[in-house]
C-alpha cells in the first residue's frame, strides 16, 4: 500500500519542526554525550480503568533503569484513541512519544508515516522471541512498526453458580446456549447471555462461527456480504428475539460489566482484560465463581478473534533513542510477568509462559489456548475503518432495526467504499 504524499511531506516536516512534544530540546534525541538517555516519553496508554493503575505504576518504573528520563503517562480512552491519536500526529501537536495501539490500528498509522520503524536488533527479538501471530501485528510491507505488549482473544466468561442452579454446562455451540438460556430463565428469572450490540467486534465470532471472514485480503475480496455473512447477522437477532441474549444499543461494555457482575445475565462474552473488573462484582466475591470456556461455535466451527495491543513509536519524536527503550522495558519479560500477575493479561514474548506466574495464572492458561487458535484479522490499513460502518449494521441487526440481509448487504457497500478497487 502507497504512502500519501501528503504524509510523506509531513515525515518530512516533522523532522525540522522544532516544536515536536514529547522529548527535550536537545538535537541528540534524547541522549547526551555518554550516551546515557534523558528528557522526557510521553506514553498514551489506553488501558480500562481495572488496568490504568498498574500500567502507570509500571511505566513510571522505568527511571529506575534511565533515571534521567521521565515519564508522562497519559490515559486516552480506547474509544476515542485511534482518532484522537491521528489527530495528534497529523498535526504534531501535543502528539505523544509512544502509543499503545489497538493491533488493527498499527497498519494504518505506518501508512500514514506516523510511526518510527522499531530498530533492527529488537525487531530481530520480536521475530525470534515472541508468539509469531503477535509479531504479524506489528509489521507493515515487511518492516515492523510496533511492538507486541500484551495478546488477546474472547472467552465465554460464565457464572458458575448460576448455570450449576439452572443444571445446565458452559454451552459449547449456539444451539446449546439457547436451550440452556430456556433452564436458566425458569431457574432464575434471568437472562443467559449479554451480547454486546453497539460494537462490531462481538459480532466476529459470529461470522467466524459460519465459516466467514470480513474481507479476504489475499484476494482484495470483500466477504461480509456472502452466504455466511447473512447468516451472522440472523444468528445476532436470533439471539435477541429468542431470549437467549439481552443487547443495548449504547453503552454496551459497561452495561454488559455490570450485568453480568450483578447477576442480571449468567454469561457474557469478553476478553482477558475484562477479569480484574469482574472478579470486582457481587457476583465473584468468591473468584472461584467465575468459569471461562470458548466462545460457543456457531453452524460452521468456534472462532474469535485475535486481538491484543502493540506500542509504537512517533515518527516525529524528539526523543525517540529514550522512547523505544521505554517500549523495550514495557514489553521485556520482567513487564509482561508483572502484567499477567496483577492483570491477567497475556504475554506476547513465548519464555514468558514458562514463568511461575505466569503458569499458575488460571486466567491465563484458559487464554493462551484459546490465543493459538484465535482467527487472525488481515491487518491493512483500512482494518480499523470497516469497524464504524460494520457497528451500524450490526446494531440494526441485532435489535431488529434492519433485516440480516439488509445489514449485511448495507455492510458490503460501504466497505467497497473504504476498500478501493475491492471485488
Amino acid at each position: 500500500m502507497r504512502r500519501g504524499i501528503a504524509a510523506t511531506a509531513l515525515v518530512a516536516a516533522l523532522a525540522l519542526a522544532a516544536t515536536a512534544c514529547g522529548g527535550d530540546d536537545k538535537g541528540n534525541g534524547g541522549t547526551e554525550a555518554g550516551g546515557e538517555l534523558s528528557g522526557t516519553v510521553t506514553w498514551w496508554d489506553t488501558a480500562n480503568d481495572a488496568e490504568k493503575a498498574s500500567f502507570q505504576k509500571i511505566a513510571e518504573a522505568f527511571t529506575a533503569k534511565h533515571p534521567k528520563v521521565t515519564v508522562k503517562y497519559v490515559n486516552v480512552p480506547y474509544g476515542d484513541a485511534q482518532n484522537k491519536v491521528k489527530n495528534a500526529f497529523s498535526s504534531g501537536s501535543d502528539a505523544p512519544d509512544v502509543i499503545r495501539a489497538d493491533v488493527g490500528w498499527v497498519a494504518d498509522f505506518a501508512s500514514l508515516g506516523y510511526l518510527d520503524e522499531v530498530p533492527a536488533d529488537m525487531a530481530k527479538k520480536v521475530d525470534s522471541e515472541f508468539l509469531p501471530q503477535a509479531a504479524a501485528s506489528g509489521k507493515y510491507e515487511g518492516k515492523t512498526y510496533a511492538v507486541p505488549q500484551v495478546i488477546d482473544t474472547l472467552g465465554l466468561f460464565y457464572n458458575k453458580k448460576m448455570l450449576a442452579d439452572a443444571g445446565v454446562q458452559p454451552p459449547k455451540t449456539l444451539a446449546e446456549l439457547k436451550t440452556a438460556a430456556e433452564a436458566i430463565k425458569a431457574k432464575t428469572g434471568k437472562a443467559a447471555l449479554y451480547l454486546r450490540g453497539d460494537d462490531s467486534y462481538w459480532f466476529l465470532p459470529l461470522i467466524y462461527g459460519e465459516g466467514g471472514d470480513l474481507v479476504d485480503a489475499k484476494n482484495k475480496t470483500v466477504t461480509v456480504d456472502n452466504e455466511a455473512g447473512v447468516k451472522a447477522f440472523k444468528t445476532a437477532r436470533d439471539l435477541v428475539a429468542s431470549g437467549a441474549a439481552i443487547t443495548n444499543a449504547t453503552d454496551g461494555y459497561a452495561n454488559m460489566q455490570t450485568a453480568f457482575k450483578t447477576g442480571e445475565a449468567a454469561m457474557m462474552i469478553n476478553g482477558p482484560w475484562a477479569v480484574a473488573d469482574t472478579y470486582a462484582g457481587d457476583q465473584f466475591k468468591d473468584k472461584a465463581n467465575l468459569g471461562i470456556a470458548a466462545v460457543p461455535a456457531g453452524s460452521a466451527k468456534a472462532g474469535a478473534p485475535q486481538g491484543g495491543h502493540d506500542l509504537g513509536v512517533y515518527a516525529g519524536s524528539k526523543n525517540r533513542a529514550a522512547a523505544h527503550a521505554f517500549v523495550e522495558y514495557m514489553t521485556s519479560q520482567e513487564v509482561q510477568v508483572q502484567s499477567a500477575k496483577e492483570l491477567s493479561l497475556l504475554p506476547t514474548r513465548t519464555a514468558a509462559y514458562e514463568q511461575p506466574d505466569v503458569k499458575s495464572s488460571e486466567m491465563v492458561s484458559f487464554f493462551k489456548p484459546a490465543v493459538d487458535k484465535a482467527v487472525e484479522r488481515a491487518w491493512i490499513p483500512e482494518n480499523g475503518s470497516l469497524f464504524e460502518p460494520l457497528k451500524v449494521e450490526y446494531t440494526k441487526a441485532i435489535t431488529g432495526a434492519s433485516s440480516p440481509e439488509d445489514a449485511a448487504k448495507a455492510a458490503g457497500i460501504e466497505f467497497r467504499k473504504i476498500l478501493k478497487g475491492w471485488k
